[in-house]
């Protein structure tokens, strides 16, 4: 009797679950100032580093500098952080370019113009990644 309700089950059931990773991000060095740290999550180079465009968006009070993403799938990601000093939920930037908050990227790489999304890009396996992201000023 037991095997017929196996049978009877929706095969999608039997179906492995997907995996899910945390991936936990750290930010360093943020400055003493106010303002939220804005945490952004991109899934792939399109249309990387705008705001607009992350996969992900997320606001951590003033004085909070870690944030543990649960269920994100293995992958790539690129993460853009930013110290949004004046509370005005965007990264201030100068001729529209260069940035006037604190930023920084994951793999923190050094960049001089449009960063891209492979020098940022971090493999997050099933068993889940740690990444830190040094803000620069």
């Amino acid at each position: 009797m037991l095997n017929a309700c196996y049978f009877a089950l929706p095969l999608f059931l039997c179906l492995p679950a997907a995996e899910a990773a945390t991936l936990n991000v750290n930010l360093d060095g943020a400055g003493a100032g106010g303002g939220p740290l804005i945490v952004l999550v991109f899934e792939g180079a399109k249309g990387f580093p705008k705001e607009s465009r992350a996969a992900q968006r997320h606001v951590l009070p003033a004085g909070k500098s870690t944030l543990a993403l649960e269920g994100i799938k293995p992958g790539q990601y690129a993460v853009l952080a930013y110290h949004d000093e004046d509370g005005n939920g965007e990264l201030n930037r100068f001729l529209g370019m260069i940035p006037q908050e604190g930023w920084g990227l994951s793999n923190n790489p050094a960049a001089s113009g449009k960063p891209a999304f492979k020098d940022a890009a971090i493999t997050v396996p099933e068993s889940g990644a740690d990444v830190t992201i040094r803000l620069n000023y």
